[in-house]
């Protein structure tokens, strides 16, 4: 893996549904005692703020110290790491100006680097398991609450410059498991490399689904 510098805060000021789309073919890294993680980005969904019923900010105009979204509020480019079933950890990038609570959550990635790491971590030697989830990647790359809030233009957890993916290869589709959001559960905010192998889910991709988060 090139060793190439984070991605600049810039990069994350442009608002959740457009730094959805813009991670396709990033890479995610992240170095801890054990060696250093990392995949490519080939599945993301945008959580765009208070107006977005699916958005844990839905209906929070402002920041609550204490709340789980207080991170959400700061300027784009830190981690929104939660716990979802009580045992699985969602990693995000909060992505907007300062005071606009979006945020981007990384759905699946590619194994890049440090698959070892992640074989160990998930217990599979399958690569299409290893990080096809929400969950499965942030137990392969070990990130958890411990990383809330960590800063993504830092040198431990981070985004960097990968490949680009064309058009052609890109599907936007309603996100998944958010049938409660109502109006909101079929705005087309998950961006999928549509022909990845490695995806949580190949629904709404027109073909049987694969295995889901």
């Amino acid at each position: 893996m090139p060793d190439l510098p984070p991605l600049p805060r810039s990069f994350y000021l442009r608002g959740a549904v457009e730094t959805a789309r813009a991670l396709l073919g990033k890479v995610l890294v992240h170095r801890t005692a054990e060696g250093a993680a990392a995949g490519i980005v080939v599945e993301t969904e945008a959580y765009a703020g208070p107006a977005d019923a699916a958005c844990h900010a839905f209906g929070i105009p402002a920041a609550r110290p204490g709340h789980r979204t207080e991170v959400m509020f700061r300027a784009g480019g830190y981690a929104y790491v939660y716990l979802i079933y009580g045992m699985y950890h969602c990693f995000n990038v909060v992505a907007g100006p300062e005071g606009f609570p979006e945020a981007v959550l990384i759905r699946a990635l590619e194994p890049l680097s440090g698959v070892e790491l992640m074989e160990r971590h998930r217990g599979t030697r399958d690569a299409r398991k290893l990080c096809s989830g929400p969950g499965k990647l942030c137990q392969a790359l070990r990130i958890s609450r411990e990383q809330n809030g960590a800063d993504l233009t830092g040198e431990t957890l981070f985004l960097t410059e990968g490949e680009s993916i064309p058009g052609a290869r890109v599907a936007a589709t309603p996100r998944i498991n958010v049938d409660y959001a109502g109006e909101a559960a079929g705005y087309p905010y998950r961006f999928a490399v549509k022909d990845s192998p490695f995806l949580s889910t190949r629904r709404f991709l027109g073909k049987k689904a694969s295995v889901d988060a």
